[in-house]
């Protein structure tokens, strides 16, 4: 594996909100040399897990709203960071991330901690890869909650708001992240928005999150497309779980129109609980999302 770089441990000093025990998982095969931060919260033995998966430019933090609510009703939460995001280690080339980097370490991470009974919960490319998942290992995935998000298959023309994204972050190869939250997220407090800056104390560690926007694919052949397309076909076909899906309304990217196409590729999945005033970052509305999601399921 190439050259690593790791966010020293002050930098996440006295985050609001944030009084999770760090975990880590140590030289996964195939990644050598790097670690993989993780929170895991509530009792191991419990029936649900609950596996949330961030997305870009995000981290672990971006659920500390929502396992609270997860782990009150007796549930077991695990949030990992990706390579090259959060407490996690980022390698410094940028060739090094690609889809089936991403993926394949997510597949170890459930294999090496045993989850079983996994409610996958995701958003952005927390369910660009997170979705790809299930058709993957169906005997460990029993329920979806799915917020602000799509399948990158390849044969769906990107919209115009996702294309104006992916050239701001080609443009802006330095940007500020906590500024970038804040401005979908203008309730949040100028410490919570510097959390989210935590992970990275200069350029040189956002190697990932520059990438992250030329990784969704957008033609037939870009890698990872045919797996979604896979995927795509076993949800609409073959998922039997439970489903509940949320959408901050206010996203001009992956917002209502992008959620209801996907709705219409995971079978049985209800309509989308919106919420009006969320934006991309649903999960800064998260308690409200959790609290709906376990009722619509009874806990």
């Amino acid at each position: 594996m190439s050259e690593t770089l790791r966010t020293p441990e002050e930098c996440f000093d006295n985050l609001p909100g944030f009084d999770y025990t760090p975990n880590y998982i140590e030289d996964l095969p195939g990644y050598s040399g790097m670690r993989m931060h993780y929170l895991d919260e509530g009792p191991k033995d419990a029936r649900h897990v609950f596996l949330c998966l961030h997305g870009e430019p995000t981290w672990s933090y971006l659920y500390r709203k929502m396992i609270p609510v997860f782990t009150a009703a007796g549930h077991r939460a695990v949030a990992p960071d990706l390579f090259g995001f959060g407490r996690s280690d980022k390698p410094a080339r940028e060739e090094v991330y690609q889809f089936d980097f991403h993926r394949r370490s997510l597949l170890l991470f459930i294999e090496t901690l045993g989850l079983q009974g996994i409610t996958l919960v995701c958003q952005d490319w927390g369910g660009i890869l997170g979705l790809t998942l299930p058709v993957e290992i169906p005997e460990r995935i029993s329920r979806l909650l799915v917020m602000n998000t799509l399948l990158g298959t390849g044969d769906v023309e990107l919209s115009d708001g996702f294309v104006a994204w992916r050239d701001w972050v080609n443009k802006n190869p330095d940007m500020a992240i906590g500024k970038l939250i804040k401005r979908g997220c203008p309730h949040l407090s100028e410490e919570e928005c510097r959390a989210y800056d935590a992970p990275f104390p200069d350029a040189s560690y956002k190697a990932g999150v520059r990438c992250f926007p030329n990784l969704v694919p957008d033609h037939p052949d870009a890698p990872g497309a045919e797996v979604s397309r896979r995927a795509r076909d076993w949800l609409r076909e073959e998922w039997s779980g439970e489903s509940f899906m949320a959408v901050g309304a206010k996203d001009p990217v992956l917002g209502p129109p992008v959620m209801r196409a996907l709705r219409k590729e995971i079978r049985g999945c209800p309509e989308p609980y919106e919420i009006e005033d969320g934006g991309h970052f649903v999960q800064e509305w998260g308690e409200e999302v959790a609290r709906k999601a376990l009722e619509s399921w009874n806990g």
